[in-house]
């Protein structure tokens, strides 16, 4: 658990006004708390709906219905912890969640790994996926190098990035005898989630995620989905949420510069229009905060506008959404994490979870399945790689080879953050030289042992309490994960490597 400032519950009196720029994950997250404590807030999205690279817009197919496209799946692991308690402002019970009852991964060499049935508790997490996993069995343990593993059983925020930024996930792999079989269906499934190939990411993440999900928690691996689309089950509700709050939303928005004022505040400029505010959120993606801090050229110094402008996106990756026009087989599950399919990373069949694309089914007699391709190398032909993507889950299940396809929606982003070897300390903190303006999103640097969507709410709150400690006023208690191992005897064990 990490306090928040001390000080007031709320602000009396006149109260600062705040600009949070930009309407994903981490911009919700700091609107909320600064609008919770009674700062008048103004969030801007440039897109039409809130969510970021959560956001979903409707779409018509081709039989005349209304769906709602998106991005694609995204795992809401229960170590989300602060993602978790944004949303429970609007939904308590976290009702609009649904649990998926396992994460099975597959190769196209036969092999086949599940975390439905590893224990939860570190250390019996790791040992009970030695012991239970096909491709990772106690004789590739014994080939490792023991001690170039070590440090896995006692992994320190921010200390792991000292160690391993400088080495590429890949290599660190490679450095420790991790076996090919596991390493592509078990490690290769972190890398990948960071929409990044092996070779170009820090294996100080991989590392992190190997903490947070196995040896600094006891939620494990499995994960749970929203049981509608992105703004019907989370956005929409948490915009009104804001908007009751005072928050005014201003979605279809774009801010085009921002400007120091002498007195300490700061001019924002949107839509042609120029207004004072006391203080600034920065909660945009990488080419987002680039492209605004070369427009406004008197924001931070040198050497922050340099760090801000080493930011590098990862490659594209390809969403592919298709309406069939009878179900895949009723034992498929909702989630599978492939590898060996060539572009093919992972089928969603999201008829199993999702309200939305269960009534189409089932109307239609059909099915939902989306298909994701991460890290799609630059040049490559994207018709080519649409096709192969759908040739390949023809593989996986063959009979989606026999089956009509009634619509097909293909998405392509290249705006996520590379988090490659080295990078982390030129990475920009929440905190930038103008005391009134504030970083979020999951490309900041957070010294925390939170990924991906918790690194985005997570930095959320911490920018909005940021500013709330300058105004003495109480923030948002954060949690996370141990920062060290958990456990006395791997922590003793992980010792022997340090040296």
């Amino acid at each position: 658990m990490i306090e928040g400032s001390a000080g007031r519950d709320g602000f009396t009196g006149q109260a600062p006004g705040v600009v949070v720029i930009g309407g994903g994950i981490a911009g919700l997250a700091a609107a909320t708390v600064l609008a919770e404590r009674g700062a008048h807030v103004t969030l801007y999205e440039r897109q039409d709906s809130l969510g970021g690279r959560l956001a979903g817009w409707p779409t018509t197919l081709a039989d005349g219905t209304t769906a709602t496209m998106s991005r694609g799946f995204h795992a809401f692991f229960r170590q989300y912890y602060n993602l978790r308690g944004l949303l429970r402002r609007v939904d308590p019970g976290l009702d609009s969640l649904t649990k998926l009852p396992d994460y099975p991964l597959r190769h196209s060499a036969g092999m086949y790994d599940s975390f439905a049935r590893v224990p939860r508790t570190p250390p019996l997490s790791a040992v009970g996926f030695v012991a239970l996993s096909p491709t990772f069995g106690w004789r590739d343990l014994a080939r490792m190098d023991p001690r170039a593993a070590l440090p896995l059983l006692d992994v320190r925020v921010p200390d792991v990035y000292e160690r391993f930024d400088d080495v590429s996930a890949h290599d660190f792999l490679t450095r420790i005898r991790f076996p090919a079989a596991a390493r592509h269906l078990a490690f290769e499934v972190f890398s990948r989630s960071f929409f990044a190939d092996p070779r170009e990411l820090s294996a100080a993440e991989l590392v992190l995620m190997f903490h947070i999900y196995f040896l600094g928690s006891s939620e494990g691996l499995l994960f749970d989905v929203p049981d509608e689309p992105f703004p019907q089950a989370l956005w929409d509700p948490l915009g009104r949420y804001l908007e009751g709050h005072g928050v005014r939303v201003r979605t279809g928005s774009a801010v085009e510069s921002v400007t120091p004022a002498d007195d300490g505040g700061l001019y924002v400029t949107a839509n042609g229009r120029t207004v004072r505010h006391d203080a600034v959120v920065l909660a945009l993606d990488t080419g987002g905060l680039r492209n605004l801090v070369t427009a406004s050229p008197e924001l931070g110094d040198a050497d922050w506008r340099a760090r801000v402008g080493t930011l590098r996106n990862a490659p594209a990756f390809l969403v592919s959404r298709l309406w069939l026009d009878r179900p895949v087989a009723a034992d498929r599950p909702g989630f599978l994490g492939t590898s060996g399919y060539g572009p093919l990373d992972n089928i969603s069949v999201l008829n199993r979870w999702e309200g939305e694309a269960a009534r189409w089914a089932r109307r239609n007699h059909g099915s939902v399945v989306e298909l994701h391709a991460y890290a799609v190398a630059p040049g490559a032909d994207r018709d080519v790689v649409q096709a192969a993507a759908i040739e390949q889950l023809h593989h996986v299940y063959p009979e989606a080879g026999e089956a009509g396809i009634v619509d097909v929606r293909h998405e392509w982003r290249a705006d996520c953050p590379l988090f490659p070897v080295g990078g982390y300390r030129s990475r920009p903190g929440v905190r930038t030289p103008h005391p009134s303006v504030v970083l979020a999103g999951d490309l900041v640097r957070t010294d925390l042992p939170v990924a991906l969507m918790e690194r985005a709410a997570t930095s959320g709150f911490l920018a909005a309490n940021a500013l709330l400690e300058r105004w003495n006023v109480r923030g948002q208690t954060l949690w996370t994960v141990p920062p060290t191992g958990r456990s006395a005897l791997l922590r003793g064990l992980a010792a022997l490597g340090a040296g």
